[in-house]
């Protein structure tokens, strides 16, 4: 019996990068998945559409995948893709809060509108996703919500370049304070998981670094792998922790991360906050 065998996994921003490498590794052991994503239609400056990760994920795997055109900053959205997640699958096992948007700028040189997009996204959909996962997660076995998010660190050196941004990724994981404690007596783990190096996504590529940067960093499957092995764990005695990528592989024994570099011959590059 495979792993996830029979288990749902319901996977916010699921038709690329992060998202779509979780869903690829979770579909190879078993996993009934569920993405979720905005893109719908090809976009020339993003790779594939929801349908066409899931087709890719289907083939991975060959479970059952539902893909989802939803947006989180919604209510009625996310009302929809619980039920007919719940519909199509019968439960929610796992919650995975991927869906994130990035504004780097400075506090002088953020619009409204993008801070009201960043915020309504990373907090206000992460909040609102985890609210209506609770009751179908209360029901599950080893169930788990896992954020990408980074550890909380009240340097100023986070804070001052991207203010807007950074209070948005803080409180998703600050969700995870809160959930963690308050989901314990349900056994319901809260986690957020975050890498070490910049990885290899259309964000990297198209706001921060272009080409130089994605040479510097690894793939997006450094992170998926390390997703599987919380998923894992009981989720009773696996809760508010703050996992960071190479630190779970390197505690299930792998040592070897050169496979997971875009370009060995580069220096890799930290990701933001830390």
């Amino acid at each position: 019996m495979k792993i996830f065998e029979n288990k749902t996994v319901l996977i916010t921003g699921g038709s690329r990068g992060i998202g779509k490498a979780i869903a690829l590794r979770l579909a190879k052991e078993g996993a009934n998945i569920a993405i979720v994503g905005k893109t719908a239609e090809p976009n020339p400056k993003l790779e594939g559409t929801i349908y066409t990760a899931a087709e890719e994920i289907a083939a991975a795997g060959g479970t059952q995948v539902l893909p989802l055109q939803g947006d989180i900053r919604f209510d009625d959205s996310i009302r929809d893709i619980v039920t007919r997640t719940v519909e199509k699958f019968g439960g929610i096992d796992i919650l995975i809060n991927n869906a994130s948007a990035i504004n780097l700028a400075t506090t002088e040189q953020v619009e409204p509108k993008r801070y009201d997009l960043v915020h309504d996204i990373n907090v206000r959909g992460t909040f609102f996703m985890s609210q209506a996962c609770i009751p179908h997660l209360k029901l599950a076995h080893n169930p788990h919500i896992l954020n990408l998010s980074p550890p909380l660190n009240m340097d100023t050196r986070w804070f001052a370049p991207h203010l807007a941004y950074t209070l948005s990724k803080y409180g998703m994981s600050m969700i995870i304070l809160g959930l963690a404690e308050e989901l314990r007596q349900y056994r319901i783990a809260a986690n957020a998981l975050w890498p070490r190096t910049t990885i290899a996504t259309a964000a990297v590529k198209n706001l921060l670094g272009g080409d130089f940067l994605m040479q510097r960093s690894r793939t997006p499957e450094i992170v998926a792998d390390a997703a599987f092995y919380i998923l894992q764990r009981p989720s009773f005695e696996t809760s508010g922790n703050f996992f960071i990528d190479e630190d779970v592989l390197l505690r299930e024994g792998v040592s070897d991360f050169g496979k997971y570099a875009v370009n060995p011959d580069q220096k890799l590059m930290n990701d933001l906050f830390l």
